[in-house]
C-alpha cells in the first residue's frame, strides 16, 4: 500500500505490504523461477529484465509463469526481494 502525497517532493512516501502478500509473492516467484530454469533460462536475469522494463516477454509462458507473475505488483516483488537480501546480512 502506498501512502503519502506523491506530488509533494518534501514528504517521504511509505510503502508496506502485509505478510499474506509476502507469502503469495514468495510462492509465485518460486514457481516462476522453477519454470524459467526448466526452460534453460537464467531466472535471475529474466526476472530482473521484467522488473526493470515491465516487459512480460522476459518471462516464459511455460507452466503459466507469465500469467502467475502478472498477478503481482512489480514494486511489491522488489520489496520482498530487498527484505530477503537484508535478512542475509
Amino acid at each position: 500500500m502506498l501512502r503519502g502525497d506523491s506530488m509533494n517532493n518534501e514528504e517521504t512516501n511509505l510503502f508496506h505490504i502485509d505478510e499474506l502478500n509476502v507469502h503469495k509473492i514468495r510462492k509465485i516467484l518460486d514457481e516462476v523461477i522453477d519454470a524459467l530454469e526448466e526452460r534453460g533460462y537464467d531466472a535471475s536475469n529474466q526476472i530482473v529484465g521484467y522488473l526493470i522494463s515491465g516487459d512480460l516477454g522476459y518471462i516464459s509462458s511455460h507452466k503459466d509463469a507469465r500469467k502467475k507473475i502478472q498477478e503481482l505488483d512489480r514494486a511489491e516483488i522488489i520489496e520482498v526481494l530487498l527484505r530477503e537480501f537484508q535478512k542475509q546480512k
